[in-house]
């Protein structure tokens, strides 16, 4: 996670603070789910809510201590202080669908808009086509907004949708009649939730806004790679100068701060409440950089808030962008799993920061490091030999004197902590070389050269120590790489697949870069350079697809989020914009499959006019909620009504995803798709299969014609294993092909002749 990281320890350690000194039953925050709402007035819905509490409370004033929120706009429901034995018995009530205990999530640039082709200087291209985003709004869930910067300028803009129901709240250091404009039209704060389960908090050790304004500057970061306007010669430390801008440099921004980075978390119970006010408010998108932790709770489960807030914004045609996570690169870890969707996992993009490391036999090795400068000169370097440590975890326990006035080798087999650097400041050296697996978190330093090398140049380097009785080495000022020679690789923090919920639903559906991002942030931010720093992480690729998605619903305002979804999702690279294969760094790199990339690297220009879509409705959500065996009565309360589920009950299968997943494949299986024609009319496609290894694949027809009629057609998949043996996943693509246009969905089969079998040999 790097510098997005948000440790769950520092709320615990709130929590631990709290302290009760009385022998009473123990309040929590509980979230009492009620699934859709069943009055249009607002008001009408937070009364019936207050006469649930009443009748468990029996006082006025007992339930306005008690609640904390009331959900009452895209879906109906409270967050409530209440003991266990209290929650149990609203549980019991008829008209109640779920209570569970507040959840807490984690959060998870001037080169990535040109490297994926969305150029400002070709008139014919994405970005003028959608006038930069104009008209759309886009709600970012996430820390807040320093409204200052400059990427929040509206110059040139017109005036705010008529449709926008929002607003500005003003709270500490944020006057909303100043603050807000016309491109930063909303911006709101949800802190109730935090509050009600930590208690009151301590903003001098943890200092904060109570108000929209972002102190951490995670949220500026996040609503800057969307739609920040144009602002040149920006740059980070004196590294990767040029314009920068958003991704829809037009597009209206509402911000719903819901997650306080300074404290340590954000709660379920306030994203909730954000989710269920853009709705209200009118937002066409909802941009959440967050996580949940590993192990999820199903997607129809209450306890995974987001997905359950996720699917009342699709069902009002509000797509949702989402992170997958930075649980990587171990297999999965992914989060944000629910089918409606968009999950997003993180790439690197073609540019780099290499820092020449010049040792005295005058060999010069090329490693990776935000170093603003300046150069070192020729000084000492030392590798701390038994029976000191060299092992970047332990270099604190050797004497000053092994590392005073030189340069330090270190190795590390674990992510780097900034513990290693610490030890070597303190200890009065002047650098210090890291050689570790690839993680792309790079530390941004001055000053103090942070330069990592794998354990290949490590060992060069260690070999030349050991060679010399007074080994020495110059260190450069990192240099700013574009296109020659760099590759595009899947992130090693970015949280892999497969899907550990419904292992049938691939995830993540995209990538896009989320390494070394350069956007806006808050001056109080440690990191900050000129109102500006480069950041990576999960939580910085989404912004980038909600980026694209604001162009592509500029232009396409009719498309479903499964339209969109689909779009983007059958039109993405395979191979780095230059044609050079992507390959997914971890412990070893191999080549990037759907498991790390989903359907590969987004590729904007291509998804205006993907050819074919797959598309999907609530009635398709429906559907995959009962192949998951969720109750009638339960998805009646979340639909507000009636609803049985089929008999026999749907495959997983049959949802019309654009990709194909099966996890558990022993017997042939037979299922169906459907397209729909968003290309010229008259439109004749042919099939294309590339099997997984050992697999069978058969679809009929082999040719779909399109015309005025048939704007929608269907097909059959049939797919069999020659595998004896429970296999590991192998991979392929189905394709529908004409003269323009490419429709490819990833398919991921793996053969399981016991099936539910844990395979460890």
């Amino acid at each position: 996670m790097g510098q997005t990281i948000i440790l769950l320890s520092l709320f615990l350690s709130i929590v631990l603070n709290v302290q009760i000194s009385f022998a009473v039953a123990e309040r929590k925050v509980y979230v009492v789910y009620l699934g859709e709402k069943e009055h249009n007035n607002p008001e009408s819905v937070t009364e019936s809510h207050h006469q649930i509490l009443w009748s468990l409370l029996g006082s006025k004033k007992s339930v306005h201590d008690s609640i904390v929120y009331s959900y009452r706009h895209g879906f109906s429901g409270f967050a409530a202080k209440l003991t266990e034995s209290q929650a149990q018995q609203i549980s019991e009530l008829p008209e109640v669908v779920q209570v569970i205990p507040n959840t807490l999530y984690e959060m998870t640039t001037t080169r990535t808009w040109n490297y994926l082709g969305l150029s400002p200087g070709n008139s014919n291209g994405l970005l003028h086509k959608a006038n930069m985003g104009y008209q759309v709004i886009v709600g970012v869930i996430d820390t807040g907004v320093w409204p200052e910067s400059e990427m929040f300028n509206d110059k040139g803009y017109g005036p705010i949708p008529s449709r926008w129901k929002g607003g500005c709240e003003s709270g500490e250091s944020f006057n909303a009649s100043i603050h807000c404009n016309k491109k930063l039209i909303g911006a709101k704060y949800f802190v109730d939730g935090l509050v009600a389960a930590a208690g009151v908090v301590n903003r001098t050790e943890n200092p904060e806004y109570l108000s929209p304004r972002d102190f951490s500057g995670h949220g500026t970061h996040v609503a800057s790679t969307i739609g920040g306007s144009f602002l040149p010669n920006v740059s980070y430390l004196g590294l990767g100068q040029g314009t920068a801008r958003g991704g829809a440099p037009g597009v209206h921004i509402a911000i719903y701060k819901a997650c306080w980075l300074q404290i340590g978390t954000c709660t379920g119970a306030d994203v909730l409440k954000a989710i269920d006010e853009a709705i209200h408010d009118g937002v066409d998108i909802l941009s959440l950089s967050l996580q949940s932790s590993i192990p999820l709770f199903p997607e129809t489960d209450m306890r995974e808030l987001t997905s359950v807030g996720a699917f009342h914004a699709v069902a009002k045609g509000i797509a949702v962008v989402a992170a997958a996570g930075n649980a990587g690169p171990t297999a999965q870890t992914i989060s944000n799993v629910a089918p409606w969707i968009l999950t997003v996992a993180a790439t690197t993009q073609d540019r780099s920061f290499p820092t020449a490391i010049t040792l005295g036999n005058n060999i010069t090795i090329l490693g990776q490091a935000i170093f603003g400068g300046p150069e070192l000169g020729f000084v000492g370097l030392t590798y701390p030999e038994r029976p000191l440590s060299g092992d970047c975890e332990k270099l604190s326990a050797n004497p000053d004197s092994a590392m005073e006035g030189k340069v330090v080798l270190c190795f590390t087999a674990n992510k780097p902590t900034n513990a290693a650097i610490t030890a070597v400041i303190k200890a009065g050296g002047l650098g210090l070389i890291i050689a570790r697996n690839p993680t792309h978190l790079l530390s941004p330093t001055r000053n103090f050269p942070y330069v990592s090398v794998d354990f290949e140049l490590g060992t060069d380097i260690l070999f030349y120590i050991r060679s010399t009785r007074f080994p020495i080495v110059n260190i450069d000022a990192s240099r700013t790489l574009v296109a020659r020679s760099v590759s595009t690789k899947v992130a090693t923090f970015s949280s892999r697949g497969p899907n550990s919920v419904s292992p049938a639903i691939l995830k993540p559906d995209i990538a896009a870069p989320g390494v070394n991002i350069l956007a806006a942030i808050s001056p109080n931010s440690s990191i900050n350079d000129g109102g500006f720093a480069m950041m990576s992480g999960t939580s910085m690729s989404t912004p980038v697809v909600s980026g694209v998605v604001v162009l592509l619903k500029s232009l396409h305002p009719d498309w479903s989020p499964a339209a969109i979804k689909s779009a983007i999702v059958t039109t993405a690279w395979k191979t780095d914009p230059s044609g050079e294969p992507i390959f997914a760094d971890g412990s070893s790199r191999k080549l990037a499959d759907p498991f790390d990339y989903g359907g590969g690297l987004i590729n904007p220009e291509k998804a205006v006019n993907p050819g074919l879509i797959y598309d999907m409705t609530t009635d398709d959500y429906i559907l995959y909620l009962c192949s998951a065996e969720y109750n009638d009565i339960s998805i009646s309360r979340v639909l507000g009504k009636a609803t049985v589920c089929p008999n026999p009950k749907p495959s997983v299968l049959d949802l019309n995803l654009p990709s194909i997943t099966i996890p558990n494949l022993r017997e042939e299986v037979t299922f169906k798709r459907t397209v729909t024609n968003v290309g010229p009319l008259k439109s004749v496609y042919k099939v294309v299969i590339d099997p997984p290894t050992g697999v069978t694949v058969t679809v009929t027809p082999t040719e779909l014609l399109f015309d005025s009629t048939n704007t929608k057609l269907s097909f059959t998949v049939r797919v069999s294993t020659t595998h004896k043996v429970n296999t590991g996943y192998y991979f392929g693509s189905l394709t529908w092909t004409n003269d323009l246009h490419n429709v490819v969905i990833p398919v991921s089969v793996r053969t399981q002749i016991l099936q539910r079998y844990y395979d460890e040999n």
